[in-house]
């Protein structure tokens, strides 16, 4: 388990305007693929845990790209949550919430975006205290709409849309007022890792984050 300051989940989502959504499937990728994203202004890397060899991506880029901030995605359990602590991830990203997920978080430092698709799961996640969530799936789930509706009743809550997520998109839901940061797939392509077309992740990396803050503005 990592010994670093605890970071939260408002840290984690008002660092870039865009975290990215990673799933790798070869270990020796995961360096570069920090790196590259690091190099083009992005910290804070959502690792999912949706490949066998999740966990020792996690590993390497906490080890070997200390810059940058290294989180877990994908995580439904308690032994999840464990695994991707002991692996090095500073947070954690679920596709739901459980209050056993929330705790197990909580007892080993992990800041947790719980993710969210309805008013009862935004409720049970502000219940055990989680007021910063992932709204997901976005898109599928009622997107900007379905945000500008909840924006009344759930005031104090902000949220990082994930899910059918585009640079395209991105901008109608940054320019809501609870929306902090969105989740997105398109800045790590699976082609470029298979080619190792680094440098394209860092030109797609910097040029959304300018193009988004700037927006944002």
């Amino acid at each position: 388990m990592t010994t670093q300051a605890p970071l939260t989940a408002l840290q984690v989502m008002q660092d870039a305007p865009v975290i990215p959504v990673i799933v790798l499937n070869d270990v020796a990728h995961a360096v570069p693929m920090a790196r590259a994203l690091l190099a083009g202004g992005i910290r804070m890397l959502e690792v999912t845990l949706r490949t066998p060899q999740a966990l020792a991506c996690i590993e390497a880029i906490a080890r070997e790209v200390p810059e940058a901030v290294v989180g877990a995605g994908t995580v439904r359990s308690r032994a999840d949550a464990q695994a991707a602590a002991n692996a090095g991830a500073r947070f954690a990203v679920s596709p739901g919430y459980t209050s056993t997920v929330g705790q197990a978080c909580r007892d080993m430092g992990l800041a947790l975006l719980p993710g969210v698709a309805t008013g009862g799961e935004i409720m049970s996640a502000c219940e055990d205290g989680f007021t910063e969530l992932k709204f997901f799936p976005a898109v599928q789930a009622g997107g900007v709409a379905m945000l500008k509706a909840w924006a009344g009743p759930f005031f104090d809550v902000k949220f990082c849309p994930t899910g059918g997520i585009t640079l395209q998109n991105a901008p109608d839901f940054l320019a809501l007022r609870n929306v902090i940061c969105v989740g997105g797939s398109w800045l790590v392509p699976a082609s470029t890792a298979e080619q190792g077309d680094w440098g394209r992740v860092t030109r797609l990396a910097g040029e959304t984050t300018n193009l988004l803050r700037n927006l944002a503005r």
